[in-house]
């Protein structure tokens, strides 16, 4: 569900007209639903009602305080990868005590960070890092949570560059050899292990893949109880999949029928890291037609956004449907909808039938909600977008559309330079 919509051919995020929007913040912009959002939290944490579980939101699908904060107020944590998000997860107003720290790269002052705020779970991906954390932890005083965090070598069949779960990839310890490291970490003085972590990729359309690795987990945490070592918090990550195009995921209460029957008689806290599945389909990205341009071969429809403002069709050949904030009678054509970067992997849509737009017109880029701004940058030295979030039959601005002078904040000219300038 969610509350995009045309009334008389014209596009709403709930009671609003895009187009108003678009008329006082200017394009291109970031638009999300808070309806929707909401909606797509609930639904999805209901689908684990009865038993012990926390819904930590995934911080890296999207960041902004105000996103966060609907989630936080929803009695939601936060799943975060680095000391900035944990710094953006605190002052949106999560609890520590219901924040879990992944990632492969944490630095040690990241680590110090984290203890600091006495989170709940740390996330452990390797060896190294589960002796870098016990010494920090001596050092400051103060036992750290964990989980190592084990890849159970499933292929959870989706993009190579977001599947996360094999033998290959980076993330996680084998699980063939988690219990060595598990008796590790018990014998550290300073670490307390209390959970198990697993993520096999994202963007998952089948449920197959989430109970294979369910399942090689729980002969982990058996053979762990063996073992004394006593599992309380078991993390299955995110992953969930959402529509773009074809695709036919299950619904979050399929999924979570599917885990509940495979959990029966596990006596521990499930911990849940959705992102996309709760923000995907939550946000749109809004953009206006500057020229078309047409050769021999292909037709071309140049926008005012670009790759550095939504990354995943150009890194990804990633999907998001195009449609017409005005709806109008018009013919379609096959065309590419690029923009102002001077790239030729600048596309946001390539070789796909859509409306013949013509300059001035608004474009909606639509499941734009995760993996949009967070993925964006500088490049070409564009200034990153505004965001804005429509609750009911208002809009606010929750990130301002950053200005030249924001692009070289920080820069300096070393006095060696100095010089007459222009």
């Amino acid at each position: 569900m969610h509350h995009f919509h045309y009334q008389h051919g014209e596009m709403f995020c709930e009671q609003v007209a895009v187009q108003n929007i678009a008329a006082q913040v200017g394009t291109p912009f970031y638009l999300y639903s808070h309806a929707t959002l909401s909606h797509h939290f609930g639904v999805f944490d209901t689908a684990f009602a009865g038993i012990p579980h926390l819904v930590c939101f995934s911080a890296k699908s999207n960041s902004n305080l105000a996103i966060l904060r609907i989630f936080i107020n929803l009695g939601g944590g936060v799943d975060i990868v680095s000391g900035g998000e944990l710094y953006r997860a605190l002052q949106a107003g999560a609890h520590p005590g219901k924040i879990v720290y992944s990632g492969v790269g944490k630095r040690p002052e990241e680590l110090r960070y984290a203890l600091e705020q006495d989170i709940l779970l740390f996330n452990i991906e390797s060896t190294q890092e589960l002796l870098a954390l016990n010494q920090i932890a001596g050092q400051m005083g103060k036992p750290a949570r964990i989980a190592l965090r084990v890849n159970p070598d499933v292929d959870p069949q989706t993009h190579p560059y977001i599947s996360t779960g094999l033998k290959r990839h980076k993330f996680g310890i084998n699980v063939d050899r988690a219990v060595e490291d598990y008796r590790l970490a018990q014998q550290l003085s300073h670490l307390e292990v209390v959970g198990v972590d697993c993520h096999i990729g994202s963007q998952l359309t089948e449920l197959e893949p989430f109970i294979e690795a369910l399942r090689r987990v729980k002969e982990l945490i058996g053979r762990l109880e063996q073992e004394n070592i006593h599992i309380r918090y078991l993390d299955l990550g995110g992953g969930l999949g959402i529509q773009y195009d074809q695709e036919t995921p299950p619904h979050p209460q399929e999924y979570g029928q599917a885990i509940r029957e495979e959990l029966q008689g596990m006596d521990c806290t499930l911990i849940l890291e959705p992102g996309r599945v709760i923000v995907g389909n939550a946000g749109v990205l809004v953009t206006k037609v500057l020229y078309t341009k047409e050769s021999e071969e292909k037709h071309f429809i140049i926008v005012d956004a670009a790759m550095n403002d939504l990354a995943r069709p150009s890194l990804y050949g990633s999907y998001h449907a195009v449609q017409p904030v005005v709806e109008k009678t018009r013919p379609e054509i096959v065309a590419s909808l690029v923009g102002p970067i001077c790239e030729s992997g600048d596309f946001l849509a390539r070789d796909r039938l859509m409306p013949a737009f013509q300059p001035g017109e608004l474009v909606a880029l639509m499941s734009a909600g995760a993996y949009g701004f967070t993925m964006s940058s500088n490049y070409n030295s564009r200034p990153r977008l505004p965001e804005i979030l429509v609750h009911q039959d208002e809009f606010y601005v929750i990130r301002e559309r950053e200005t030249y002078e924001h692009l070289i904040w920080g820069e300096q000219i070393p006095p060696f330079l100095a010089g007459p300038g222009r």
